[in-house]
């Protein structure tokens, strides 16, 4: 399928080369698809560039797994027990999903393309969803519907509009 001059190939057609790409020492780039890192990375708009991670992955890092489904999912590391399993979730989420095995993960985020601008781990949205924003797990559907609500009402040009008469 053509987009904007990209082509869309599901992942598993290109899973051995990527994963080759990674045994290599290379770091690889990819188009974010899907809404689970929403509000931080948007579907189509953003990227992400990864590796092989080179130690265990702390608190806030994204991480690309594989699910045992075979299914490819980056999310955010909630937590580590004491196995070495992880625990993530996406941005845009609030179930918790684990236990990952170390095994499982493949890549960890480097860097990421955001509204078109690479920015890494020393920006303040990085650390924000890295940091506050996992404290915010138990709120997020609360804050996520007032942002709608702003955005709809300031944003978009919305609010209330006076009728002449």
């Amino acid at each position: 399928m053509e987009q904007h001059g990209h082509r869309i190939v599901e992942i598993q057609e290109y899973l051995p080369a990527l994963m080759g790409l990674l045994d290599q020492g290379k770091s690889v780039t990819l188009t974010v698809t899907g809404n689970s890192m929403s509000p931080f990375l948007i579907h189509g708009r953003d990227a992400i560039c990864f590796r092989r991670p080179a130690a265990p992955l702390e608190r806030g890092d994204m991480a690309f797994f594989r699910r045992e489904t075979g299914a490819c999912v980056m999310h955010r590391v909630i937590r580590r027990d004491e196995a070495g399993r992880y625990y993530l979730v996406g941005d845009g989420q609030q179930a918790v999903e684990g236990p990952v095995a170390p095994e499982q993960v493949f890549a960890v985020v480097t860097g990421v393309r955001r509204k078109g601008r690479w920015i890494g781990p020393e920006s303040f949205w990085w650390r924000f969803f890295a940091g506050p924003w996992l404290w915010l797990l138990p709120v997020r559907p609360l804050l996520r519907r007032g942002y709608g609500v702003y955005y709809r009402c300031f944003k978009r040009g919305g609010g209330s509009r006076g009728t002449a008469g």
